[in-house]
């Protein structure tokens, strides 16, 4: 059975950083795709970020140019740097992994969330 753990989350203030990590434990397809979701208080879940297993990147438009997102495959870990973050970021930031990431009807694995607050 896969597991997935966030760590990194916390508060900081607006224009602040901070680095979300995901490791699965147990195996996973090498193929499959791994990202990060978000959903703040009163709104649906929404795709943040992805990664393919060939290393291409998607990224929501609000977040473009300012967060980045990384895997290590063989570690099977995947990496949300966030810069310059804004109260709007304020959100519970879920792990997925799967097939096809971007779709949420696809994803395989979800891990459990850890809280991002962006507050002065």
């Amino acid at each position: 059975q896969v597991q997935l753990v966030e760590s990194g989350g916390g508060l900081v203030q607006p224009g602040g950083t901070l680095t979300l990590a995901c490791a699965a434990s147990g195996s996973i397809f090498s193929f499959y795709a791994m990202g990060w979701y978000r959903q703040a208080p009163g709104k649906q879940r929404e795709l943040v970020a992805f990664i393919s297993s060939g290393g291409t990147t998607t990224y929501v438009d609000s977040v473009k140019g300012r967060f980045s997102i990384s895997r290590d495959t063989a570690k099977n870990t995947v990496t949300l740097q966030m810069n310059s973050l804004k109260p709007e970021d304020t959100a519970v930031y879920y792990c997925a992994v799967g097939p096809r990431v971007g779709d949420p009807t696809l994803v395989r694995y979800w891990g459990r969330g850890t809280q991002v607050t962006v507050s002065s």
